[in-house]
């Protein structure tokens, strides 16, 4: 296996030593660390096979598994998914069916209506990815605990901000 086929984290499979992880990548050494320690090794000689199935797409290579799990979360997430289904479950059933609708202080405009099923997808999507924040920020190693706390703060706020939706839930343990 050549250097260039390496990347840090990469889980390689050594004949000698077993399973190891990339930890860092020099010229023609990788640092490996194996269950009995940390090894540097040149891959090209030490008979190096990847220990995960592999993909390459226009020279990306990385595990198969991770490709297919950042591709289908990227569509999933531009395409706005996300099992819409459990979602209206979700909904208060005197609310199926019904509308948002909009109307413009000015007459002259056109009013807008939003299906409720909709509007809700996109509150709980909010809230669903606030939460997704709010684990980022606390698992961030380079934050500081204080300013892990202020981030918090704001994500807080914007909870109560939406806390008048709730009426649209149908459990009180799914509201914001």
């Amino acid at each position: 296996m050549n250097i260039q086929a390496l990347h840090i984290g990469m889980s390689v499979r050594h004949p000698q030593y077993g399973l190891g992880t990339i930890k860092t990548i020099s010229e023609s050494t990788a640092d490996i660390l194996f269950t009995d320690g940390k090894r540097t090794i040149a891959p090209d000689a030490a008979g190096l096979e990847p220990a995960e199935a592999q993909v390459a797409v226009s020279g990306l290579n990385l595990p198969l598994a991770q490709f297919i799990e950042q591709t289908v979360s990227a569509a999933v997430h531009r395409l706005g998914l996300g099992r819409p289904d459990l979602l209206v479950d979700q909904l208060g059933a005197r609310w199926h069916g019904g509308k948002v609708v909009l109307h413009p202080a000015d007459p002259l405009l056109q009013t807008k209506e939003v299906p409720l099923e909709v509007f809700f997808h996109k509150i709980v999507m909010l809230r669903n990815n606030l939460r997704v924040l709010e684990q980022k920020i606390n698992a961030h190693e380079k934050l500081s605990d204080g300013e892990k706390v202020e981030m918090q703060q704001y994500i807080t706020r914007c909870y109560g901000s939406l806390t008048t939706f709730n009426v649209l839930f149908q459990e009180k343990e799914n509201q914001f």
